[in-house]
């Protein structure tokens, strides 16, 4: 057995090792060729991986058509599954587009440039997809969203507000998952293999799709609730009973995400009928006022929110199979 020492290198948030030559050419491989990599507690071993899928490469000319959107056509890319994008040009690519190509990749978990010069740039995926777990990314994406949902609805009652605009930041992680899981389910509709090591059905798949884009919609909602509060005038005492109803909902949005992930009928149908006595009570507050048209809009649009918030999760709930006796 022959040994090499090599030096870690940085690019983007990645640490790199270069492999011995001989070894590449020995094997026939090149910069867009899968290896297996096996981690042991104190070792890592490299072997050419003769199975794994063809890598998916888009090339995109520059300057793109005028109809066309650079960001737009990489994250496109990104979703549809490819490993390897590049941009090439006849001429210099401006620096306001490579800005923009930069603060694409911000939101694209795992792609990184790895190659670039006046007319070329070159971005790859470098996580390798049969690692990732989509039930650890939906159940992120979840808490993450969950935690906004908190600081949200605890503006109710705070004096102190300035925190609510800070949310549209966090929804933006909430996002760059939502990205990343998007990628996976759709490689897995198309590759086997990685469905299999997902260990997920297509229709499983599918439901993940479906979960992930709630779980995405829930945060945007959560950043639209939070400017309604921010600017709200509604009085410290509508505002309470709001809160004192809704405070407690991050729990039952976990039996949900749980009652997916699991699956588990039952615990779904025990969460779905949780929300119905959550709904009531959130419908209830509607009549706090004696006269309708006393009832300020402010309290209205927040309680409807709140309702189109719960929604999202408790449609997950409902994605969960019933188990028939066969």
């Amino acid at each position: 057995m022959t040994k090499f020492i090599r030096r870690l290198q940085r690019i983007g948030s990645s640490l790199l090792v270069s492999l011995p030559k001989e070894w590449v050419d020995a094997h026939n491989l090149d910069k867009s060729s899968e290896v297996e990599i096996e981690t042991g507690q104190d070792s890592i071993s490299i072997s050419a991986n003769k199975e794994t899928r063809p890598t998916k490469k888009l090339v995109i000319s520059y300057p793109l058509p005028k109809e066309e959107n650079i960001v737009a056509d990489i994250t496109g890319a990104y979703l549809l599954g490819y490993d390897i994008i590049e941009i090439n040009s006849k001429s210099i690519i401006p620096g306001e587009d490579r800005e923009k190509i930069r603060n694409s990749m911000r939101r694209l978990v795992g792609m990184e440039i790895i190659e670039e010069d006046a007319s070329h740039i070159n971005m790859q995926f470098l996580l390798d997809a049969t690692t990732l777990n989509p039930e650890k990314i939906l159940k992120r994406m979840s808490s993450i969203s969950l935690g906004m949902y908190v600081d949200a609805s605890n503006g109710l009652i705070s004096d102190d507000k300035s925190n609510l605009q800070t949310l549209s930041n966090r929804d933006v992680e909430v996002n760059r998952q939502y990205f990343l899981l998007v990628r996976l389910i759709r490689s897995a509709l198309v590759d086997k293999r990685l469905a299999n090591a997902f260990n997920l059905e297509n229709i499983d798949v599918l439901d993940y799709r479906v979960a992930a884009n709630l779980l995405e919609n829930a945060g945007d909602s959560i950043v639209e609730l939070s400017n309604l509060i921010y600017n709200s005038s509604l009085s410290k005492e509508h505002s309470k009973k709001i809160f004192d109803v809704v405070k407690d909902f991050g729990n039952l949005a976990e039996k949900f995400i749980d009652a997916f992930t699991k699956p588990d009928r039952l615990l779904a149908i025990e969460a779905i009928s949780l929300h119905k006595k959550y709904e009531e009570k959130l419908s209830k507050l509607r009549t706090t006022f004696g006269n309708k048209k006393q009832i300020p809009m402010d309290f209205l649009d927040l309680v409807y929110m709140f309702e189109r918030i719960a929604q999202s999760w408790t449609d997950i709930a409902d994605l969960v199979k019933p188990i028939y006796n066969e």
